[in-house]
Parts: C-alpha cells; structure tokens; sequence
C-alpha cells in the first residue's frame, strides 16, 4: 500500500509539473504576442510621426528658401542702388575737379597780375622814397624813428599827467572812504582794557598756611608743582603766593588749586592731586563755555568742538596787555561792520577775525608763527578755505581776498585804538632800536625800518656791494640773529630790499 501510494503520488507531481509547465509555456506565448503587437504599435507610431516632421522640416525649410530668396533680393536691389548713386557721385566729382582746375587756372593768372602790380607799386614807392630823402634829407629809417620818437615824448607826457591826475583823485576818494568807514566801525564799538598778566598772586591767611603749603622738607609744593606744571614762589612776598607760568590754563588751574586747599585746609600731596584734578575738569568746562559764549556773542555758529574749546582758552592769554579773546570778540565786529559799509561779505569777514589769533592758544605747544598754527587748525577741523587763508595772512600785506585786509585793518584797529595794549613808549621804541640795529650791523646794509610795531623789518642794501644771492642769504642771517639774541611775541618777517636807482640831473 506504501508503495502505491508513492507511485501515485509521483504520477499526480508529474502530472501537476507537467501542466504547469505547459501553463508557463501558454503564459509565455501570450505574452511575447502582445509585446509583438505592442512594438507593431510602436512602430507604426514612429513611422507616423517621422512621416510628420519629415513634412514640417520641408515645410520649414521651404518657408526658409523663401524667405532667403526675399532677402537677397532685396539687398540686390539696395546694392544696384548704391552702385546707381556711387556712380553718380563720381560723376559729379569729376565735373567738380574739372570746375576746380579752371578756377586754379584762373587765380594763378589773377596773382601772376597782382605781382606784377606790386613790381610796379614797390618801383614807384622806392622812386618817390628817393625823391622825397633827397628834399628832406633824411633817410627813411631815420624818419621812423624820428617820428616814433615824438610819438613817444608826446604819449609819455600825456600817460604821466592822466596817471598823476587818476592817482591823486582816487588817493583822495580813498582816503575819504577809509576815513569814514573806520569811524562808523569804532563808533559803533567799544570794549574793557586789561592789564596783562603772566603770573597770579593768591593772599594767604597767615603765616602758618605758608608753612603748610610747603610741607615738610618742602613736599607739598613739590606735589603742587607736580601736578599742575607751574613755578610756585612763596617766600618771595609777604602774605602772598605767586604763581609763575607762561601757560595761562596752567597758571589758572594752580591758582584756582591753591585757594580751595587754603580753603579746606588739608595740604597733603594725595588732597593736591585729588584737587588739582577736579580744577582741571571744572576749568575745561568753563573753558568749553566761554568759547560758545564768544561764539554766540560774536555770531559765528557752526564751528566743531575742538574750535570752540581753543578759542575758550584765549579767555586766559594776554598779548601787551590786552585780554586774546575779548581782542577776537572785538575784532571780528569790527571786521563785519567794515565789511557791511564796503559791500563785502560780512559773515566771513566776522569769521575770520573772530577766528585770526586762535593760533595764540597753542603757541606754547606748537613750534611756528602763530598764523600759520591758527589756519592749520582751523582747516583740520573742515572751517572754509576762505577763512583759513584770512587767519594765515592776517600779518601780511597781500590777501586773498577783500575780507584778508579787512580782518588785517581790524587787527589793526584793535590793537592800536588808545589803551587797547600796556606798552610803555620807552620799552617799544628800545624795541625797535634792537631790532633795527641788528639788521644794521651787517655789511652792505645802507639802511633799515621796524614797521607795524616790530613785526616787520625792512632792509634795504647796497646793490653794487650787495647781489641777489647775498640779499638771499642776509635776509636768512638776519632772522637767525633775531631769534638769537631776542625775545618777542608772535614773528617778525624780514624784508631784503636791492634796488638800482638811475637818477640825472637837468641843468
């Protein structure tokens, strides 16, 4: 029974393999048919569209020929054009060039003529030349210059009489206009005389506060000395401290430093400090404020901190007496009203006189002529080239502009106008003398002049012992003997002046 049960077993997986595989090989069929019928399809399709574009490309490529043949066409015609109008334009140069030749022809004639008249002018001229020296005399040439001569005399003596007649009118009317202008400015204008300082004197209690101002073996006036950077002079003066310094904020600062300890009391090297340093920040504010005030008095605005901080600090600078600030205030009114009555600009002239000696606030710091720290500070900080140039050339006798000689005549008015400066006669003209004598002393040297109150030498020297190079190199050696052997505010420019004079006597 095993047995047939595995045999028929074995027969029924035959059986069962058997038609599988037939069903596999049906299932195979069927599908290689439908792929067959499918890439039929598939063919078909291609060949539909390649018929397709096969005719699109034609179509295209004939629209394409046409167009082509459209252009070509017409560049044929542009070109057949041109050929028609190139060919005309030929023509009508030639006929040009033909015209032209003929009108050559004919000027050549024409001149050929005009020579031969000129022969015959110049024969006719040069005969009645000859005739008319023979009468006079005279050659030609000389005649010229005989009557260029007259000419001359003549011209000459009629130039030097309108000159002299122009010179003295406008020397009047000038004078005149001068006269009345300066008079409004000073008349509308009126400021304090100081007294010029270059130490300060503090008043002490008694003589204990002396003793405890200078401290044991002096330490106390040492750190005072320190910390502010001036000469302290105690036992000079009775009852009195003297403060000594050529920087005014530094003077002021141990000034006002020195009476707050008298006041508390307490004079020990770390209060010094502790007070000196407050002084300094209290003074840099006020400092701050009275250049705004300045600025806002005189009505100038706009100008940057820096600016108003330096000119705060002319508050304290005094120049032969005479406060630098309230110089400034009042030269820059005097600037704008001379401006105002003249035409000029009125605004830049207040600017620049306002602004002419703020270069004397740094002159202790800075090495050069107060001029030129003044201008070079002025255009760091972006104020107008106009005004710069103003503050540069307020000493010197050529300007920019008109506003350059106002501010230089309000300088002047300024500083000259009665009891404006503490300057003793005798002490300026000893001042003079020296200045005068040093250029004096060296050799070829005929004659010399300290104008504008010393800040100007002129020199004037022998030619024929004195060249060019030599007036050079004097005028240098003058200014080092000067800077030498003197001592003076602001600068001194030098002058060298050679000259040949040719006089004649008519008897």
């Amino acid at each position: 029974m095993d047995i047939l049960y595995i045999v028929i077993s074995l027969v029924l997986g035959l059986l069962l393999g058997v038609l599988g595989f037939l069903f596999l090989v049906y299932l195979n069929n069927k599908r290689i048919q439908e792929s067959r019928i499918e890439a039929n399809l598939i063919i078909e399709n291609a060949l539909k569209k390649e018929t397709q574009i096969l005719i699109e490309s034609k179509e295209k490529a004939l629209n394409i020929v046409s167009k082509s043949e459209k252009e070509l066409n017409t560049r044929k015609f542009d070109l057949e054009k041109s050929e028609r109008l190139i060919n005309e334009k030929e023509i009508q140069i030639k006929n040009t060039t033909q015209s032209l030749e003929v009108k050559k022809n004919n000027i050549t004639d024409i001149e050929t003529k005009i020579k031969n008249k000129e022969q015959i002018l110049d024969d006719i001229t040069n005969q009645k030349v000859l005739e008319l020296e023979k009468i006079t005399k005279l050659s030609l040439e000389d005649a010229k210059n005989l009557l260029i001569e007259e000419a001359e005399i003549k011209s000459k003596e009629e130039i030097q009489k309108r000159y002299l007649n122009y010179e003295n009118e406008i020397k009047i009317e000038s004078n005149d206009i001068a006269r009345k202008v300066i008079a409004d400015s000073i008349q509308r204008l009126a400021s304090e005389v100081v007294s010029e300082r270059s130490v300060s004197s503090i008043s002490l209690p008694d003589e204990d506060m002396k003793g405890r101002l200078i401290g044991r073996e002096g330490r106390n006036i040492r750190a005072i000395e320190a910390a502010t950077g001036v000469d302290v002079l105690i036992d000079d003066t009775p009852g009195m401290v003297v403060v000594s310094s050529f920087d005014p904020i530094r003077r002021e600062v141990a000034r006002i430093s020195i009476e707050k300890l008298i006041k508390d009391g307490r004079v020990q090297p770390s209060k010094i400090e502790e007070i000196v340093d407050r002084c300094k920040s209290e003074l840099e504010e006020n400092i701050i404020k009275s250049g705004q005030s300045a600025a806002l008095e005189v009505g100038v605005s706009g100008l940057p901190n820096e600016i108003i901080k330096t000119i705060g600090e002319l508050k304290y600078r005094y120049s032969y007496g005479e406060n630098v600030l309230q110089h400034s205030i009042e030269t820059g009114w005097l600037a704008s009203l001379i401006a105002s009555e003249i035409g000029a600009d009125p605004y830049k002239a207040k600017a620049g006189g306002f602004l002419h000696d703020i270069g004397k606030a740094l002159t202790h710091k800075i090495q050069g002529p107060h001029a030129e720290i003044g201008a070079d500070l002025c255009r760091k900080y972006g104020i107008e080239n106009d005004i710069c140039d103003m503050i540069a050339e307020h000493h010197n006798d050529t300007h920019s502009t008109v506003e350059g000689f106002i501010v230089s005549s309000a300088d002047a008015i300024s500083a000259a106008r009665p009891g404006a400066r503490h300057n003793t006669l005798e002490n300026y003209v000893k001042r003079l003398s020296e200045i005068e004598n040093i250029a004096n002393n060296y050799e070829g040297v005929e004659k010399s002049y300290a104008i504008q109150a010393g800040r100007e030498l002129r020199v004037f020297v022998n030619p024929e012992s004195v060249d060019d190079l030599k007036a050079q190199s004097l005028s240098r050696e003058i200014v080092s003997e000067l800077e030498k052997n003197l001592t003076y505010p602001g600068q001194i420019k030098v002058m060298v002046i050679r000259e040949l004079r040719s006089i004649e006597i008519a008897n």
